[in-house]
């Protein structure tokens, strides 16, 4: 799963490198083997976001920006990683992400499923495990009346702003809903978002895999 990761990620070509950043030596031992970057980063992080500047702190080398890809995504479409590495690399945009229209009342009223509200700018305003905002007046089928959006949790992250969220403490908001990015906002970072019709499956349980086994086949 993870050389697929990396397969994919090499595709995207607006990508200097890619590198794996892992706690765990079986992880660095596979990735070694079929030949790509590794770094091996403490066992404590709770985030990716603290993983990932941990990784551009060892390699110790200058990049103007961080993609953030995820190792339980072996079918991320290098589209998806193209169109943040584009948006990052303008000079206004700090933090870039995306965000998929919700179809389903299924998707939208769960919690393991995170909302973002998104200005006619492109930028977030909030994200939340809730259905948001509420409908008043409507019982059922929310998703025909209002454009609600999932958040697809790919980050581009400027370097200096990767810096700065690093040394930010935990915020309410965070611990409240159990999402790091609501620290940054709390904190007046600004998170562009871009909308996409793209979405892949991530493996999270065994379930997930089993499922993805089942639809290759």
């Amino acid at each position: 799963m993870i050389m697929r990761v990396v397969e994919q990620a090499r595709k995207c070509k607006w990508l200097e490198d890619v590198v794996v950043a892992t706690d765990d030596q079986r992880i660095a031992d596979h990735v070694a083997n079929f030949g790509g970057r590794v770094v091996m980063t403490s066992a404590n992080h709770l985030t990716g976001t603290d993983r990932c500047l941990e990784a551009l702190q060892k390699l110790n080398e200058r990049y103007d920006a961080v993609i953030n890809v995820q190792g339980d995504e072996p079918f991320v479409d290098p589209a998806l990683i193209e169109s943040i590495a584009v948006q990052i690399s303008l000079p206004s945009i700090m933090i870039v992400t995306l965000a998929k229209r919700i179809n389903d009342e299924q998707t939208l009223h769960d919690p393991n499923k995170v909302k973002v509200v998104i200005t006619k700018m492109g930028q977030a305003l909030y994200f939340s495990r809730q259905a948001i905002p509420f409908l008043k007046g409507e019982t059922k089928d929310w998703h025909k009346h209002f454009p609600f959006y999932k958040h697809i949790g790919l980050y581009a992250y400027k370097t200096v702003v990767l810096e700065r969220i690093g040394k930010l403490e935990p915020s309410a908001l965070e611990r409240a809903e159990s999402l790091e990015q609501l620290r940054w906002m709390e904190n007046g970072i600004r998170i562009h978002v871009v909308r996409t019709e793209i979405e892949t499956p991530s493996i999270d349980t065994p379930e997930d895999l089993q499922r993805v086994l089942e639809s290759m086949k």
